[in-house]
């Protein structure tokens, strides 16, 4: 950071469940930070930190009626970080397949987030991620695990590159077969673990992504 000024985090409450735990390990990883759904204070904070728990569709459609998605395009229209966890990663892909209802995402990247090919669903605990050496969020963390619970995941990953923003970096793990398990692209960035429930680990990869802000 290019002060002694702890960054400034919301962590958008759009009503998608028990955030407290995010709040918190954002406080421990240096940041200040506001549990808030004000749009205002969204588009203003150093960054901007989108929960989900849930269903894609009930967390879709709680984002767009608190007009989070025009909070998160405005954000990343002027290069201004944005960080997804679990679904809150999921429906930034443009559609999730759930028990047979496709819904569409918000679209920031190509792709579909639907059901893992696993014996055992959900994923449940701790696994291994497979990050790219430069990673910046998995600095320092490349042999760590972290806390996953879910049952759908993008599998596949198509963005091509373009534009002023570097090559996305993709992290996978493996459950079943193999899914996107965080992306770095640009002022976007997600993960669909719980850093907030993942220990030191946890802790340590949200204090990378704030050392961006």
């Amino acid at each position: 950071m290019s002060d002694s000024r702890r960054p400034d985090v919301v962590v958008f409450d759009y009503g998608t469940g028990n955030v407290h735990s995010a709040v918190k390990a954002l406080e421990e990883a240096g940041a200040d930070v506001e549990l808030t759904g004000n749009r205002k204070r969204a588009l203003e904070a150093d960054g901007l930190l989108v929960p989900g728990v849930g269903a894609f569709t009930a967390v879709i459609e709680a984002l767009r009626a608190s007009h989070g998605h025009e909070v998160i395009d405005r954000r990343l229209a002027g290069g201004r970080p944005v960080l997804g966890i679990c679904v809150g990663m999921q429906v930034l892909f443009e559609q999730g397949v759930e028990h047979g209802l496709h819904t569409e995402g918000l679209g920031e990247w190509p792709g579909v987030v639907d059901q893992l090919k696993a014996d055992v669903v959900p994923h449940m605990g701790w696994n291994t991620v497979q990050a790219p050496e430069d990673s910046v969020l998995f600095e320092g963390l490349h042999d760590e695990r972290f806390y996953f619970v879910h049952s759908y995941a993008a599998q596949d990953w198509t963005l091509e590159p373009s534009g002023p923003f570097p090559k996305p970096r993709v992290t996978w793990a493996e459950h079943g077969s193999r899914f996107v398990a965080a992306v770095e692209n640009g002022p976007l960035s997600a993960t669909q673990f719980h850093p907030e429930k993942s220990g030191r680990a946890g802790i340590r990869l949200l204090r990378n992504w704030i050392g961006t802000l």
